[in-house]
């Protein structure tokens, strides 16, 4: 196969740079990766190519974006560390990146930009009046890349509820939710009682991605998308399918401890980024993807407990072999 189109993967070996990169590289996409230290993680994607450099240095950007198609900002600050210094400033480098090279913009979006006069149901055109601090710099981060697009930068913006699946380490599933690296003994739902929620299956939503830019003459300078994912009309579903597929039906739903996490916000910045959106777990929030069937016919869109048994696997909370028994077990009785 030869690989004419270069990806600039920004946020790697994160959950939605590494899924959307796997999902463009099974499109004959080559992939090049931006990493401080690339030695010490160019194992997790070999067939990438791995440069060095920092997403807070406008230089490192631009050069690791040079003859690159598409530039993925998947970058996140870590444990949200120093999350309003890092932000907006790395999507500026991002948009010199790739007024320099010509590159698309990929940015996964998020419904942090979004207050109560919103909801229940997102749209592309819902107005965004964040209640929160991190919510009002998603919706300046936005507001810049639609400036950049006026400018002549192309941009493409895919918006999803939480995200979960097997790479995905910084997520409410893998940190709020049950514990990566041990069996399944207990499950804690973050939300009110027969509250919907919206969860978005990463491989799902970055082979969506991928359709998306293989339609590149399609699309207009901006453009926005909202992925429905998995909507669970109660949000506890989640953790009752979660007991199913770990093999353990009768492991006890335990209530989020908000409370705490509140006390101890000053002390743990993810506590504090955490506690922040505890608003969009007392109203359902549902993204309308309309316009995105429009576009591509369907959305990808995994079972859900095959994408559980994915997560599970890939969060070390049970064994391969295990899940695969489970899975059968639970097949044959529905």
């Amino acid at each position: 196969m030869t690989l004419t189109r270069t990806a600039l993967i920004l946020g790697a070996t994160g959950g939605a740079g590494y899924e959307t990169a796997r999902a463009l590289r099974a499109r004959g996409w080559q992939i090049r990766a931006m990493h401080r230290r690339p030695d010490a993680v160019s194992c997790l994607m070999p067939e990438a190519d791995w440069v060095e450099g920092d997403a807070m240095k406008a230089r490192d950007v631009l050069m690791a974006a040079t003859n690159a198609d598409l530039i993925v900002h998947a970058v996140n600050p870590p444990g949200y560390r120093n999350w309003g210094k890092l932000v907006l400033p790395m999507i500026d480098n991002t948009i010199a990146a790739a007024q320099a090279s010509g590159a698309r913009i990929v940015l996964p979006g998020t419904v942090y930009n979004y207050g109560p006069d919103a909801f229940p149901l997102l749209r592309e055109t819902s107005a965004q009046n964040p209640v929160t601090r991190k919510g009002a710099i998603r919706v300046e981060l936005e507001a810049r890349l639609r400036r950049a697009a006026e400018a002549g930068v192309s941009v493409l913006i895919v918006r999803a509820g939480d995200f979960f699946g097997p790479n995905t380490g910084n997520s409410w599933l893998a940190q709020g939710m049950v514990k990566p690296g041990q069996p399944v003994r207990a499950v804690t739902h973050p939300g009110k009682p027969g509250v919907g929620h919206a969860w978005a299956y990463l491989p799902d939503f970055a082979e969506t991605v991928a359709r998306l830019v293989e339609k590149e003459a399609d699309l207009a300078a901006f453009e926005s998308f909202h992925f429905n994912g998995h909507w669970l009309e109660d949000g506890r579903e989640l953790a009752e399918r979660v007991r199913i597929v770990a093999g353990v039906p009768d492991a006890p739903i335990k209530r989020f401890p908000w409370v705490l996490l509140r006390l101890l916000k000053p002390f743990v910045p993810l506590f504090r980024e955490m506690a922040e959106m505890q608003y969009l777990w007392k109203v359902p929030v549902r993204l309308d993807n309309m316009k995105l069937v429009e576009r591509l016919g369907s959305e990808p869109h995994t079972p859900m407990d095959e994408a559980l048994r994915m997560t599970l696997e890939g969060i070390k909370c049970l064994e391969p072999s295990v899940l695969r028994s489970q899975i059968r077990r639970v097949t044959s009785a529905a």
